[in-house]
């Protein structure tokens, strides 16, 4: 359980105990089965991390969108819908060698202009090799307010590390070079940190 969603709960079990007393306990159940769905959504389970020379998903989702980049490199986006883990993970092992947050709109996640147009955290990781790099970036969507990064520029990271999360509904963008062979298509449903994207040889 992410540590947000005993906050969130405690602070909607609190209005739900408010309103029983003032109000009585009809007007009191939605706060509760509001605080019941926190615990729900911030959930963290532990995952199974593939081994090998392999990109995994960087999020629970479904595959909305695999494109090919005009400098060749192919972009896969996952969009997560209130229902999915939204815990973020590393792609990829190896060193950030950049962080960047842009703001934006906050635009349907699942919409192609969203890799562009919406709020997001861009993580430039290194592989462990210290040569390809892997992009992977958070993007806010129409409920989602909140990106949350617990990692810097400088930071190592092994594949399937947890990275952060994106409040409420949201879409994780990965970017890979043409050395790797992808392993999924549109339309997959994958699970962070345990799915593989791509595999490389």
């Amino acid at each position: 359980m992410v540590r947000d969603g005993y906050l969130y709960a405690a602070a909607l079990s609190a209005a739900a105990i408010a309103c029983g007393i003032v109000a009585g306990p009809w007007l009191a159940a939605p706060w509760l089965v509001l605080a019941a769905f926190c615990l729900y959504f911030f959930r963290d389970p532990e995952r199974q991390i593939p081994v090998g020379d392999l990109c995994v998903s960087p999020a629970d989702g479904k595959v909305v969108r695999v494109h090919r980049e005009t400098d060749g490199r192919t972009r896969i986006s996952v969009f997560l819908n209130i229902f999915n883990v939204h815990v973020n993970r590393a792609p990829i092992g190896g060193q950030i060698r950049s962080a960047r947050y842009s703001p934006g709109r906050y635009r349907m996640a699942h919409l192609d202009a969203a890799s562009i147009e919406n709020e997001r955290n861009t993580l430039v990781i290194g592989d462990t090799d210290g040569g390809q790099t892997v992009e992977v970036t958070q993007i806010a969507g129409l409920i989602a307010r909140r990106i949350v990064c617990h990692k810097a520029q400088g930071d190592v990271v092994r594949k399937g590390e947890r990275i952060g999360l994106i409040k409420f509904g949201s879409r994780v963008d990965v970017v890979l070079g043409p050395e790797w062979e992808l392993a999924v298509k549109r339309g997959d449903k994958v699970a962070g940190g345990s799915s593989v994207l791509a595999r490389r040889d």
